[in-house]
């Protein structure tokens, strides 16, 4: 080899010399571990827990794991018994910042929140006067900025359903997010009492008592809410802050008893693992959610738990409506959760404009390019009409009970009838 070749080896090989090495398994879960040792909001658990992990790597445990997406599977797996919250991520492409071959490009953090409206996926009317919030998740609020579009979208939602006789909050699919708007939330109800958790750390206390009060709670209306097993961390939080203090009634199934809030912190590779760095305590139960989840008031699979809301806000609305006609309403909504089966066929036949056709257990009324209405049997002669049980139908028969007439009778209005012509 010539004296050049030689010197340009030796070069190349400094060179490659004082590039650092790739991160293995066992320098990753070793990063994770200190993570754990220094963060972790319980000193002892979290010595014991770094502890085993640097065996475990030392044995070469993970040593197999060289794919860093199934490492950080793997860990995560390992780490979740310990507590509900340890999460371990690869995320190259949000470690360097730059789209990755075969991966989506992402959205900002703004366009992220914009697309699902800071969390409040859902917010309409049910029958019967019946506020319904769904969300996918709790959107941190910044105090400090008078116009932060979390807390705006949470005055948006509470303000649409500021007038309804109960308020359901629909949690089945919400993973959790951030005290603030747990916090935010609560005082929509209860106002200036203090119900909240206190959060143990290693270097003191937080509270979940927001900084601002909602302007204008609503300390009487009903409130529900509705878990599964799939509620986790502060969408657990908040039911079990408002059932503490008996201020709301919880539907479903049991959360997953994610209890101990925290974050992520980033290590090197483009590895992050969640450490759980403080725990609640609640002012009455004197503890929290971890482990067994949040408990229902009213148990029901999670797939039926609106309906099982439904029914039991609009029966506490019958017996506390402040007027005959919104009592009835509530009746005829409650009427609408409850169908019953009969035979269809006496009812088919020309009303007017109108044709009505039994299909399958419902009876639907067509009028020329109108869209059909669906009517839904509640007793015998009487239908409510499905998307407005405000409205129901009644027919009317003659000496010999045949159907010859079609009314329409309206909570809201007056009545129409309509002879039969076939």
């Amino acid at each position: 080899m010539s004296r050049h070749l030689l010197k340009a080896f030796a070069c190349a090989t400094a060179l490659l010399a004082a590039i650092p090495a790739e991160a293995g398994p066992r320098e990753t879960v070793q990063e994770i571990a200190e993570a754990i040792r220094h963060e972790f909001y319980d000193a002892a658990a979290a010595a014991r827990i770094a502890d085993a992990l640097e065996a475990e790597a030392a044995r070469g445990a993970y040593d197999a794991e060289t794919d860093p997406r199934d490492l950080a599977t793997v860990l995560t797996g390992r780490l979740k018994p310990e507590d509900p919250h340890f999460q371990v991520n690869y995320d190259p492409v949000g470690h360097a910042g730059v789209p990755a071959p075969g991966l989506p490009t992402r959205l900002t953090p703004p366009e992220a929140a914009a697309f699902d409206n800071n969390g409040f996926a859902e917010v309409r009317i049910l029958p019967g006067n019946l506020g319904y919030i769904r969300m996918s998740r709790f959107a941190n609020i910044n105090w400090d900025d008078p116009n932060d579009p979390a807390r705006a979208a949470a005055d948006a939602a509470l303000a649409l359903v500021g007038n309804t006789e109960a308020v359901i909050f629909d949690l089945r699919g919400n993973g959790g997010g951030a005290p603030s708007m747990v916090g935010y939330l609560s005082s929509a109800f209860v106002g200036e009492q203090d119900i909240y958790n206190r959060f143990i750390n290693r270097r003191g206390e937080g509270v979940e008592r927001p900084r601002v009060l909602y302007p204008r709670p609503r300390l009487d209306v009903p409130v529900y809410i509705l878990i599964s097993g799939r509620s986790g961390s502060a969408a657990e939080g908040f039911p079990y802050t408002l059932q503490s203090a008996r201020r709301a009634t919880i539907v479903g199934e049991a959360s997953g008893g994610a209890s101990n809030p925290g974050g992520f912190i980033p290590l090197s590779e483009g590895f992050a693992v969640f450490v759980s760095r403080g725990t609640p305590r609640n002012p009455f139960t004197g503890t929290n959610w971890g482990g067994a989840g949040v408990q229902p008031d009213i148990a029901a699979p999670q797939d039926e738990a609106l309906t099982a809301a439904q029914r039991a806000a609009l029966e506490r609305t019958i017996v506390a409506a402040p007027s005959p006609g919104r009592a009835e309403a509530a009746r005829w909504a409650l009427a609408a959760l409850n169908p019953v089966n009969f035979d269809l066929r006496p009812y088919e036949g020309t009303y007017g404009p109108a044709t009505a056709v039994a299909e399958d257990d419902r009876l639907v009324l067509r009028s020329g390019r109108r869209p059909p209405l669906t009517l839904i049997p509640v007793e015998p002669d009487q239908f409510i009409l499905s998307d407005d049980p405000t409205v129901r139908y009644r027919f009317e028969r003659d000496g010999d009970g045949r159907v010859i007439a079609m009314e329409r009778l309206s909570l809201s209005g007056p009545s129409a009838r309509t002879r039969r012509v076939d």
